[in-house]
């Protein structure tokens, strides 16, 4: 029986006249691992920093288990200025001591890409006060996951990661024996690392079972049921599973044996993009040039950071940059940038860049740009135009595309000056778009930007006829809106990768280990235990209990189904209500006892 370790129970948090939570009952217990997702200000944070109790409840309460150790990643680090990296993440300890801990090297490895801290000047002797905030963020991370915890509860603990940081703290958390709570705006994270969801909506929080891909399917299929209103949004989620299970595969974190009621739900979705269709639209607007590179030397004041570099960017190529920190991936974008506004005459440090006479560019830069506060959000979209031709006879009003990208009607005559830092993220898009490009370089576009709002800017993007450059962290979004990746791995070269940033991450561990001694390289991995042979009479047994368990779960499904249909017409009565939740909430936890034990026959059948 799991150890229950917090309790949240009734609890109401009132900002003015809005109240972010409103009753919301919650529990964390040994072994959890929670995604908490919803639009930004919607009370992400608040509901987590409660649960730490860093910030108290207006009414209901918070209780821990005796004893709990908890540890906590805020967006705010309480990290002492005036000390040293070593002191922060790793105490008193002697180096023989910390240097004999696997843990503490496996930490430091993932975070800083060596014990030795390679990208501080001192290493780990280096002052913190001097530092960004992104090496700070990554020393409160190390901090925190060297010590031992009962809960771990981090908000937005990928910010400042890089492709490989992230997958590696993915693999971190999934190993360690503490519980989790976390939130994040990466998909591809929430899928690799948690078994349940927290959806918080309007002061109240869903609950769904799996990673992100299971929360798309079941929301999906709870719209459904329930019949509601939000028909948009209802598409672009039917939309994100039918690409979630048309793409690459083994993405849901849980087996589930009801692959055929998604594949239902999607049987009408088509593909999110028609890349032919798409292609014939980018050639009428851009015709056969839009960026050439010949013999290319990219520099960064006296560093060189691509050399040689040959490539075409194409009419309709959707292509995603991933690499290294510093590698270039910024510096590339924007010597093609310079190249543009000039028209040629600004060239790199050697080679040349020919752009195509018809490229009308739009650059998203990491720096969010300075609007006139004072200017409403209608008007600052307005002033780069009244209506946009998105491409395949979309056509959208100012204030149409505003309420797309999560800006309701009185939202949209808010000053800018009180907008957050998200919300200014999503007006900067909206202004590129607005401009009609037909070529789009986006430099870390997820900042910022909740769940919901990438969700409605990758439908956007489906149907943009026209070129396209991507650097991202996020490896869901990169996967989802374009169609091939190149890599910048360190070496001067910008290299193709046609298995993606899963053949990005492989290179690199190849890289890290051909630059590691041998004698402090790692062990010679065992040899495979051999296959245990399953015995015809067993795979005979095992394929007729399978039969049955799938009779058992077509029951469960339908009576699930029922169940779902006799809460929406019982709805305003409460008892009733109760009654079917509990019968429901029995239902799926023996449905997912089926479902376990349906995988295991299916390997021995």
């Amino acid at each position: 029986m799991a150890v229950n370790l917090v309790n949240v129970e009734q609890v109401t948090k009132v900002y003015g006249t809005r109240a972010l939570l409103d009753g919301v009952s919650l529990g964390v217990s040994e072994g959890d691992r929670i995604g908490v997702v919803g639009r930004n200000g919607d009370g992400k944070t608040t509901l987590i920093r409660m649960l730490a109790k860093l910030e108290e409840a207006d009414t209901g309460r918070v209780t821990h288990n005796g004893g709990l150790r908890l540890g906590v990643l805020t967006q705010h680090d309480s990290l002492d200025p005036t000390a040293t990296i070593r002191h922060e993440v790793i105490g008193d300890l002697e180096d023989h001591e910390w240097a004999g801990s696997a843990k503490i090297r496996d930490v430091l490895t993932g975070l800083f890409g060596g014990l030795a801290l390679p990208g501080f000047e001192h290493g780990l002797d280096t002052v913190i006060a001097p530092l960004s905030g992104g090496e700070r963020r990554r020393i409160a991370l190390a901090k925190l996951l060297i010590a031992e915890q009962d809960l771990v509860v981090l908000d937005e603990p990928t910010n400042h990661l890089d492709v490989e940081g992230i997958s590696w703290l993915a693999g971190h958390l999934r190993a360690r024996r503490s519980a989790l709570v976390c939130v994040t705006h990466d998909r591809w994270f929430l899928d690799q690392v948690c078994t349940r969801m927290w959806d918080v909506q309007r002061g109240s929080v869903h609950e769904y079972e799996g990673g992100y891909s299971d929360y798309v399917f079941a929301r999906a299929e709870r719209e459904r049921i329930a019949a509601t209103e939000e028909s948009k949004r209802q598409n672009l989620m039917r939309k994100e599973l039918a690409w979630l299970r048309r793409g690459a595969p083994a993405r849901t974190s849980k087996p589930r044996y009801r692959i055929e009621a998604a594949n239902e739900l999607i049987a009408d979705v088509p593909p999110p993009r028609d890349t032919s269709e798409l292609m014939k639209f980018a050639n009428a607007r851009l015709g056969k040039t839009v960026f050439d590179l010949e013999d290319v030397t990219v520099t960064a004041g006296p560093k060189t950071l691509l050399t040689h570099l040959t490539w075409q960017l194409g009419p309709g190529d959707r292509v995603g940059l991933v690499g290294v920190n510093g590698a270039g991936k910024t510096s590339l974008l924007r010597a093609l940038g310079e190249a543009y506004r000039s028209q040629g005459d600004v060239q790199p440090e050697a080679g040349k860049v020919v752009v195509g006479r018809t490229v009308k560019l739009a650059y998203l830069s990491q720096e969010v740009a300075e609007l006139n506060p004072n200017l409403r959000v209608l008007e600052a979209v307005q002033q780069v135009r009244d209506r946009v031709d998105l491409g395949k006879g979309r056509e959208m009003t100012a204030g149409q595309l505003c309420e797309q990208f999560g800006f309701a009607k009185e939202k949209q005559w808010t000053p800018v000056g009180d907008l957050s830092g998200g919300e200014r993220r999503r007006l900067q898009i909206l202004r590129l778009l607005m401009d009609e490009p037909n070529v789009l370089f986006l430099d870390e576009p997820t900042n910022d930007l909740d769940i919901e709002t990438l969700t409605q800017l990758e439908d956007l993007l489906d149907g943009w006829p026209g070129s396209m450059i991507v650097i991202s962290h996020d490896r869901f979004f990169i996967e989802r809106t374009t169609d091939k990746v190149m890599a910048l791995l360190g070496d001067r070269a910008l290299r193709m990768l046609p298995r993606g940033i899963d053949e990005y991450i492989e290179r690199r561990q190849r890289m890290e280990e051909a630059a590691t001694p041998a004698s402090s390289g790692p062990s010679a991995p065992r040899a495979a235990a051999p296959a245990e042979t399953v015995s015809p009479q067993a795979a005979r047994a095992a394929k007729k209990e399978l039969q049955k368990v799938e009779r058992q779960l077509d029951k469960m499904s339908t009576r699930e189904t029922a169940l779902h249909a006799q809460i929406a017409d019982n709805a305003t009565d409460f008892e009733k209500v109760a009654t079917l939740d509990a019968e429901l909430r029995e239902l799926v936890a023996e449905r997912d006892v089926l479902e376990m034990r349906w995988l295991e026959l299916a390997e021995d059948a």
